[in-house]
């Protein structure tokens, strides 16, 4: 092993740590896989969180941080990957689309995918979701996998997603009635077919990659390491992740509902705002659609509460031996930020059903046009929040 490799192995006490979470998932996973169905579906869920939480760790797959690195730096290599991860996504999603609803002609949706209303609230609530990001510094799977490498202002932003969900909440019944009831949740392969919604899916993911790599710069390569270095102390190629994501999307779909991070958030949004007497008596047609859905709790666990333990837990082990442990407490500043930006975020999770992995990646994946609606939107908030950032000091 060559110098550098030494100088780049992580402290013992750092991997004893790491070995020590990775083997409290494991066994927990062991204990939730009872002899039940829904035992093995929490334990598939916990197992696959943490899958998420390794992936998004270790290449750096936050939907801010990628689209700020090309605005600001013209590094192509983020975007690339999250367009990976959309095709691959989508070639998974539309063979298992074949096999659980051959015709999809005959008026049916596939169940459980991320297909919601397209709607002008939609184009709302991904604005405030890509504001809320810029503000805040990351999207919400982001400060998750954020609170693993100790970033403690994390905390704030994800504080500040359950009031704006309650928000959500409280104004949903109008706004459904307003806009929402009606607008139509268009599914691409309803009218184009599986291998029409397929081509033009992967032509406009295409599109996309080659108007990225028209205006990018060359970036400096990174220099030569061996291979363990490469795997856990330096940052994946995020195409590597791209690929990883994409097939890990298909494998939870099929398995137990797709990838998403915000139900757990929205639930315990509901419950805490139903106990308190904030919601009305019913919210119309809420529970009718699919997305990151949201219950008033009844079970400690769910799938998606351990599914977001998992993905935080394995991303401190990923951020322990990669070196990236750096803890950090957020001046007031920043906390007020952060905050704010989570309030934006969680009312626009709460509006568009879902944040930018239930709605954009998920619902792209599947062929939903309110996935492709989500991240427009969301982007122009990205856009609009970094041209205000640096006047208002917030870099």
């Amino acid at each position: 092993m060559n110098q550098t490799d030494w100088s780049e192995r992580p402290a013992w006490s750092a991997v004893l740590v790491a070995m020590l979470l990775v083997v409290g998932l494991l066994v927990w996973a062991w204990y939730l896989a009872t002899p039940t169905p829904a035992g093995r579906t929490l334990s598939f869920s916990l197992l696959s969180g943490a899958a998420f939480g390794l992936l998004l760790q270790r290449s750096r797959f936050c939907f801010f941080c990628i689209t700020r690195d090309y605005v600001e730096r013209r590094d192509p290599r983020g975007l690339l990957g999250l367009l990976t991860a959309l095709a691959v996504g989508t070639l998974g999603y539309h063979a298992v689309f074949g096999v659980f609803l051959p015709d999809p002609y005959g008026g049916r949706l596939p169940p459980d995918a991320h297909i919601g209303p397209v709607s002008a609230i939609l184009a709302f609530a991904a604005l405030m979701f890509g504001l809320g990001m810029s503000l805040s510094g990351s999207c919400i799977s982001a400060h998750l996998y954020r609170l693993g490498e100790g970033a403690f202002g994390s905390v704030f932003a994800l504080l500040g997603v359950v009031p704006g969900f309650v928000l959500g909440f409280i104004s949903w019944n109008s706004l459904y009635l307003q806009d929402i009831e009606a607008a139509p949740s268009l599914w691409l392969p309803a009218s184009l077919g599986y291998g029409g919604s397929l081509l033009v899916q992967l032509l406009a993911l295409a599109a996309i990659a080659w108007g990225i790599l028209k205006f990018a710069r060359t970036q400096q390569p990174e220099s030569d390491v061996g291979v363990g270095v490469r795997i856990w102390r330096r940052r994946w190629p995020p195409y590597v992740g791209g690929i990883l994501i994409g097939g890990l999307a298909v494998i939870c779909y099929l398995r137990v509902a797709p990838l998403g991070v915000t139900a757990e958030l929205g639930s315990l949004s509901r419950t805490a705002a139903n106990a308190l007497g904030l919601l009305p008596d019913r919210l119309l047609g809420l529970d009718s659609f699919s997305g990151c859905a949201t219950v008033v709790k009844q079970a400690v666990l769910s799938n998606n509460g351990v599914f977001v333990l998992g993905l935080i837990l394995a991303s401190w082990a990923s951020a322990l031996i990669a070196g990236d442990w750096q803890p950090t407490w957020p001046r007031p500043a920043q906390m007020l930020r952060n905050f704010c930006g989570g309030v934006l975020m969680g009312l626009g999770a709460m509006l568009a059903l879902g944040c930018t992995v239930g709605t954009l990646l998920s619902g792209v994946m599947a062929g939903a046009l309110s996935g492709w609606v989500f991240a427009l939107f969301c982007l122009a908030g990205v856009l609009f929040g970094l041209v205000v950032r640096r006047p208002l000091g917030w870099l």
